[in-house]
């Protein structure tokens, strides 16, 4: 069978879109994420809140290239930028930090200074 790749519009996009931003800015992160978000569904990245603590510093930018999950506290101010949240996640997230989409991320810090994967 042969693979066709996410159905999503929007993530279709996304995809495009951050592999566009690599291209332009020099910037192998946007492409990386890319690829990950072109994966399939079932062995995309999940992130519970308690690992972003564990590995993140306090006001750095981290991006998850699939879902945050609400497992965990966070002891810090951190941005998180994922493709999905969880509602309990992105309380729990606003509570200390920010939460925002890979596109907002991209329009923000085209650069991907100072940014982390995680997942």
């Amino acid at each position: 069978m042969k693979r066709t790749g996410p159905t999503n519009i929007q993530l279709k996009k996304l995809i495009v879109d951050l592999r566009k931003l690599s291209a332009v800015q020099k910037v192998k992160l946007w492409k990386v994420i890319s690829e990950e978000l072109n994966r399939p569904t079932r062995i995309r990245r999940e992130v519970s809140i308690g690992n972003i603590d564990k590995y993140s510093k306090t006001n750095e930018t981290v991006i998850v290239p699939g879902k945050v999950l609400s497992n965990g506290e966070l002891s810090h101010k951190v941005t998180v930028a994922a493709l999905n949240f969880s509602k309990q996640a992105k309380e729990k997230i606003n509570a200390s930090g920010k939460t925002m989409s890979i596109q907002e991320l991209m329009k923000a810090n085209p650069k991907a200074q100072k940014v982390r994967i995680l997942g």
